[in-house]
């Protein structure tokens, strides 16, 4: 059987990093795609892998790269969207240009990759977008960014709809607090930390890897029959309220 292809876009972030190890050390090939030059070569030395430096919310780029990395090894076994940003305020203080911005990094991505997957994916295949618990239940100062991973949750069940008959299955996560460096603005603080921790059912926050575990199961074609499913990695927060919080 030959090595399965994966691409990773948004590589260089906490969780699209610890996905492309954990597939990597499975002994599939990883194309690692997101717009640092200077991380993905530093990725790319550490897995010696393929890397494209684009724009992911650019839907012609990802097209692009997908179209590049059929004609070099045959197919591509999965791809996962990785990118995306945090912005923690209030409606009435987020600008045209946060909105916009929020938008493009978590909703724009998205869409580009299910776009370029239904172009070029005609052999099936999984896609995983990453959405967030925070589009699953109400949390304050989270308007702009809730608005767009809930975007990621419509987009993957219609998506799995309008694909599953040629077995092109979507799929999304959607994690609670993970401690990434996209976070350390809130985790950096002890006091935020451990409030976030009490809303968490498990008691901590999560890391790279149980969001990477995940991922890297629903792309293996062994999962062939799960498809329009969105998985909380979360430590319970969108579902579990403890006595205390």
């Amino acid at each position: 059987m030959s090595m399965p292809t994966y691409i990773v876009f948004g590589a260089t972030g906490g969780i699209g990093s610890e996905t492309s190890r954990r597939l990597v050390s499975q002994d599939s090939r990883v194309v690692l795609v997101g717009r640092s030059g200077p991380k993905l070569s530093e990725l790319s030395e550490e897995l010696k892998s393929e890397t494209f430096e684009i724009d992911v919310a650019d839907p012609e780029s990802v097209e692009g790269v997908a179209r590049k990395v059929v004609e070099e090894y045959g197919r591509i076994d999965g791809m996962t969207n990785c990118a995306g940003s945090l912005l923690l305020k209030p409606a009435h203080l987020t600008s045209q240009e946060d909105w916009n911005s929020t938008i493009k990094a978590n909703l724009d991505t998205a869409f580009s990759v299910v776009r370029a997957a239904g172009k070029v994916m005609t052999v099936g295949g999984s896609v995983v977008l990453v959405s967030s618990a925070a589009a699953r239940l109400g949390l304050a100062n989270h308007e702009a960014i809730a608005a767009a991973k809930a975007g990621v949750l419509g987009l993957t069940l219609s998506a799995s709809a309008t694909y599953g008959s040629r077995g092109l299955r979507f799929n999304a996560v959607a994690p609670g607090l993970v401690k990434t460096p996209m976070t350390e603005r809130i985790t950096r603080s002890e006091a935020a930390t451990k409030a976030s921790e009490a809303m968490h059912a498990m008691g901590r926050l999560g890391e790279p890897g149980d969001v990477a575990s995940m991922i890297t199961w629903l792309l293996d074609p062994e999962q062939s029959w799960v498809t329009g499913q969105v998985f909380g990695v979360d430590g319970g927060l969108a579902t579990v309220r403890t006595r205390g919080s």
